[in-house]
C-alpha cells in the first residue's frame, strides 16, 4: 500500500463519505488519506495529508462552497488534483468547477467505476469528464466561446501547438511522444510550457482552450 494513491474525500454527508471510502479502498492502489465534511476542514489538514487527489462535493454548508474549496486546494497544493462528485450536472456548474481548477467531474448517479477511473486519471494529470456531461458541455462552450484564459495560440511554438492539439484529444504523454516521434520527457516539457504560457491549470482547461480556439472540433472530442 506504500505506493497507493492518497485520496481526500470532501463531502458534508457522512453516509456518502463512508460509501466512497468503502468502495475506493477496496482497490489496492487507493488509500483514503482524509475524509472531511467541509472545505475548511480540508484546508486545515492539507499540509498533513498531502493528497494526490481530492474528491469534492460542490454544495456544502458553511462559508466555503466547493468552488472556493477547489480554488484554495489548488493554490495551496498544486500537486493535488481535484475531481468533483456532484448531484448537479448543469453546464454552468461543470464549467465553473473546471475554471476553479477541477480536472474531472462525475455525477453522483454515475456508475462507481466512472469515479474510480476519474480518480486514477486525475492522479496521472489527465482530464476525466463524465461522458453524460461532456457532449452538452462542449456544445455550450462552442456556442458561447467561454473557454480558457491567458495568451493566444500565437504565444506557442509550432511544436507546442501540435502537442496542445494532441493533449486536447485526450492523449497521454506517451501517446503524444509516439505520434510526434519525440521523447516522453520532451513532451512533458512542452506540456508545462503550454500551461504556463496560456495560464491554464491542467489538461482539462487545455482541452477547453483548444476547442475555443478551433484547434480541435466537437466531433473529434466527442468521438
Amino acid at each position: 500500500m506504500s505506493g497507493a494513491l492518497r485520496v481526500m474525500l470532501v463531502d458534508d454527508h457522512a453516509v456518502v463519505r463512508q460509501g466512497l471510502r468503502s468502495y475506493l479502498e477496496s482497490f489496492s492502489d487507493i488509500r483514503i488519506a482524509a475524509s472531511v465534511a467541509s472545505g475548511e476542514q480540508a484546508l486545515a489538514c492539507l499540509d498533513e495529508v498531502l493528497p494526490d487527489v481530492a474528491v469534492v462535493d460542490l454544495l456544502m454548508p458553511g462559508g466555503m462552497d466547493g468552488f472556493e474549496t477547489i480554488r484554495r486546494l489548488r493554490a495551496l497544493s498544486p500537486h493535488t488534483q481535484v475531481v468533483v462528485l456532484s448531484g448537479y450536472s448543469d453546464d454552468a456548474r461543470v464549467l465553473a468547477a473546471l475554471r476553479a481548477g477541477a480536472i474531472g467531474y462525475v455525477r453522483k448517479e454515475a456508475e462507481p467505476e466512472l469515479l474510480l477511473a476519474a480518480v486514477r486519471a486525475a492522479a496521472r494529470g489527465q482530464a476525466a469528464l463524465d461522458p453524460a456531461l461532456a457532449g452538452s458541455l462542449l456544445h455550450e462552450l462552442a456556442r458561447s466561446g467561454a473557454a480558457g484564459a491567458g495568451g493566444g495560440p500565437d504565444a506557442l511554438t509550432a511544436r507546442e501547438g501540435e502537442v496542445l492539439r494532441q493533449l486536447a484529444l485526450g492523449r497521454t504523454n506517451r501517446e503524444i511522444a509516439e505520434a510526434l516521434v519525440v521523447g516522453e520527457e520532451t513532451v512533458k516539457t512542452h506540456v508545462g510550457n503550454i500551461l504556463a504560457k496560456l495560464h491554464l491549470a491542467h489538461r482539462t482547461q487545455a482541452m477547453l482552450y483548444a476547442l475555443k480556439q478551433g484547434l480541435v472540433s466537437l466531433q473529434e472530442l466527442e468521438g
